[in-house]
């Protein structure tokens, strides 16, 4: 059972409510990621493309959809995936609620029907992943295939390199609660932080402070605060040695600063929550090997993608919550 009437925004961040206060307790987060787990393999058996990479176009399209809710509005559903009525039903179809999936076809509509039920309907689950993955399937079912496919699709690189970056996280845990977090050093150690975002910077240029400063003693281990994939390392003159994670919700986590890396850890890599990535330094303001100009700190910034560029957006927040959480979780498992 497919589950329909289960929540779809399902981010590890919250879960909207579709029902109203008379009816059943919302379900929960483990049965509506059981619900898309069932679907992707469902329509990954008719299909012969893998539940991961269902997954992973499906994932992307609703962090697209968050960044432009107003343009990609659609009702509640298991699915995030959004195709416009033009190009649903085709865009010389004079019938704009067509719903007939051979009149669909001959206007080159990229509706079809998955359920089986004989209407392609654009806010049905299985309809909507179907025709996704029939665009898919043009273009074989090998690695490269599924990046050609995903370029035909979007002519977007970052959205080719988003998708099999979500793909490859959820191949390798073959698991799609993968929504957990951490505080990027280890509690209990010394360290000290307040909202630094928005401040001005100078160095380089008047620019605003993009993330929130960790002061804690040089060589303190820096941790990962997500299931991500690291996706850039080294140096930046700004940032001196720093590394980049991308996670599922297509947020790129900044670590800068750092006096050194992990060597286990490369571009590429899927790395998880706590898992130690570099320590704390005072690098960067200069040319490769810069450092002392400035305490020993972990700058730590947050960017969120729209599709076509990044944006910065305060982690304050989000670190006093991981804190507080972790710091909850712990005690918990000393008792």
């Amino acid at each position: 059972m497919l589950l329909p009437f289960l929540p779809a925004d399902v981010y590890g961040e919250s879960v909207h409510k579709t029902m109203t206060q008379t009816q059943a307790a919302e379900p929960k987060a483990t049965d509506i990621f059981a619900a898309r787990r069932h679907l992707y393999e469902s329509i990954g058996q008719m299909t012969q493309i893998p539940w991961y990479r269902l997954a992973a176009i499906d994932q992307y399209e609703r962090t697209i959809t968050r960044a432009h809710p107003k343009d990609r509005k659609h009702p509640e559903r298991l699915t995030g995936i959004f195709l416009t009525s033009p190009a649903w039903r085709g865009w010389l179809n004079p019938d704009e609620t067509d719903q007939h999936p051979q009149s669909i076809l001959f206007f080159n509509g990229k509706g079809r029907d998955g359920s089986g039920d004989g209407i392609a309907d654009s806010n049905n689950d299985l309809d909507v992943l179907y025709s996704m993955a029939s665009i898919m399937q043009q273009y074989g079912n090998k690695q490269e295939d599924f990046g050609i496919g995903l370029w035909e699709y979007y002519h977007n690189s970052r959205a080719v390199q988003r998708i099999q970056q979500f793909a490859k996280l959820y191949e390798h845990f073959d698991n799609l609660d993968l929504f957990g977090h951490a505080f990027p050093v280890p509690l209990g150690t010394n360290y000290s932080y307040r909202s630094t975002w928005g401040t001005k910077r100078s160095w380089g240029g008047y620019r605003i402070h993009e993330g929130t400063d960790i002061f804690a003693p040089h060589g303190l281990p820096v941790r990962s605060t997500c299931y991500g994939i690291v996706e850039i390392k080294g140096w930046n003159p700004f940032g001196g040695w720093r590394i980049g994670i991308r996670d599922l919700n297509n947020h790129y986590h900044y670590y800068a600063h750092l006096s050194g890396f992990d060597k286990g850890v490369r571009i590429g890599d899927v790395v998880t929550p706590g898992q130690v990535v570099g320590w704390v330094g005072s690098s960067g303001y200069g040319k490769p090997g810069t450092q002392g100009k400035f305490p020993p700190h972990l700058h730590y910034g947050i960017y969120r993608d729209s599709g076509l560029h990044e944006w910065s957006f305060d982690p304050y927040p989000l670190l006093r919550h991981w804190e507080q959480e972790e710091r909850s979780q712990r005690n918990k498992k000393s008792k």
